[in-house]
């Protein structure tokens, strides 16, 4: 497979970092072709603007992203990842977890790289999403380093339930673009992560990515399955028994 890493953290020596290196280490020796993106590293701009776009005279800013996709005026370095993206069979995000969500400068590398015309449909058109799409077929998954204990990411925990926290990036980000999620992989307690535990986080690791061809996917239900209405509720009678919220959208 051909696997694109986008990584965030500004420390190289981090936690984040060496799990990245892990990871493409394990890749590698699988014989799967490995790109890296390392947001840090690159001086990645976070903040989308219309300098992104050269000149284009629509107003409004998502579909002014669409026309610069189309007419090819988009920055080098949104039409560079947007290349390795097509490239990739799977997306792997390093992050560690900031105020319930990635660093500002992975959601800027989401904000400008995937692009209306490119990740998703432009205009008032019936375009496919949540698993239809230019990136559909892609398996997508998140490595992230969470520096609470477990128990306080779960349904009783103060921080909520992990899987709620990541359903944004999830479903809203990488299965809105077609993509199959799979589970993520969590490093909890980071803050007191001795070198013994980093050994066995980093064996987890590598089997998971020896797995990532055949992992199963979370089964989000597609737009196009039949289970939403014209409105894009979901029917009665569609969940399991007792799930609510995020959980709805997952199929039973």
């Amino acid at each position: 497979m051909n696997v694109l890493i986008v990584y965030a953290h500004p420390k190289p020596d981090s936690l984040t970092g060496a799990l990245k290196d892990v990871a493409v280490r394990q890749l590698r020796a699988d014989g799967h072709d490995v790109r890296v993106t390392d947001l840090y590293a690159m001086g990645w701009k976070a903040a989308a603007d219309t300098e992104d776009f050269g000149a284009v005279e629509e107003s409004n800013f998502m579909l002014a992203s669409g026309v610069a996709y189309r007419d090819g005026t988009l920055s080098p370095d949104i039409r560079a990842e947007q290349e390795k993206l097509l490239w990739a069979d799977a997306v792997v995000l390093h992050f560690p977890l900031w105020w319930f969500g990635m660093p500002a400068i992975m959601k800027g590398w989401v904000d400008r790289v995937l692009t209306c015309g490119f990740a998703y449909g432009a205009g008032g058109e019936a375009v496919p999403r949540y698993g239809a799409g230019v990136l559909a077929g892609r398996r997508a998954m998140l490595v992230v380093a969470v520096g609470g204990k477990q128990p306080s990411y779960s349904d009783r925990g103060i921080n909520g339930p992990v899987e709620d926290l990541l359903f944004p990036i999830h479903h809203g980000i990488l299965y809105y673009t077609g993509m199959d999620v799979l589970p993520p992989f969590l490093v909890h307690d980071t803050i007191r992560l001795d070198s013994p535990r980093f050994g066995d986080v980093a064996l987890d690791l590598r089997q998971r990515m020896s797995e990532l061809a055949r992992l199963e996917p979370i089964r989000y239900r597609s737009q196009a399955g039949g289970d939403y209405d014209r409105s894009l509720r979901l029917e009665p009678g569609r969940e399991a028994l007792g799930a609510s919220g995020f959980g709805l959208h997952v199929a039973s």
